[in-house]
């Protein structure tokens, strides 16, 4: 079973995304992203997805796009709305679902309108002056490009929890959805550890670029 990443793929344009610095959207999704965290409310949730919609417009994702980030998105939207209306109710639950959605859209807008290359080189020079105090820019670099590779393994993951629950007839059951998709999760995280050590990555003599 494969899945296509909800964050997309680049797409090659002349708009007005596309002519920005991946610095310049990098830091702008970092502020997207700390105004999603602070910022409560309905009223919020819906200004900052407004904008995240226009965000990916401008990026050039069209219908089919949004579609297919909304697929993506609903095997997780789905269990954690139901999560979190039975916490603390489902005003709650549109709440923290419209803003993960609006998290979503604007790295999608950033990642089609940014190529992977040039967004990790971009990471890789901000994070020189960290040289000095023990931080190694490719290494973290290489992190990210791991994370933005991992998310169709965890949709995937999402989707396969969702089918097993349905089968035992718990479709409805956060707790039969939730915990075992954090086992797996965090059983899926740790293989790709042992896979990378196995490479060598992670010696402190190693460089992650040449695996």
């Amino acid at each position: 079973m494969s899945t296509v990443n909800p964050l997309g793929a680049y797409k090659p344009g002349t708009g007005p995304l596309h002519r920005l610095r991946p610095g310049a959207k990098l830091l702008g999704l970092f502020v997207f992203a700390t105004l999603v965290v602070v910022l409560q409310g309905a009223p919020s949730t819906a200004i900052l997805l407004g904008a995240a919609v226009l965000l990916a417009v401008l990026a050039g994702l069209r219908g089919r796009d949004f579609w297919r980030v909304a697929r993506g998105f609903a095997l997780i939207a789905i269990p954690l709305f139901a999560f979190q209306a039975w916490q603390q109710g489902w005003e709650r639950g549109i709440e923290v679902v419209g803003d993960l959605f609006a998290m979503i859209l604007a790295a999608s807008a950033v990642t089609a309108s940014t190529a992977i290359d040039d967004m990790l080189d971009t990471l890789t020079w901000a994070l020189q002056p960290l040289r000095p105090l023990g931080v190694h820019p490719e290494r973290v670099a290489f992190a990210f490009s791991l994370v933005i590779r991992a998310i169709p393994s965890i949709i995937e993951l999402a989707g396969e929890t969702r089918a097993a629950a349905r089968a035992r007839g718990l479709e409805r059951s956060p707790r039969a959805r939730l915990v075992p998709f954090v086992l797996r999760s965090v059983a899926h995280a740790q293989l790709t550890g042992d896979a990378l050590i196995a490479r060598g990555i992670g010696d402190d003599d190693s460089d992650p670029r040449s695996a």
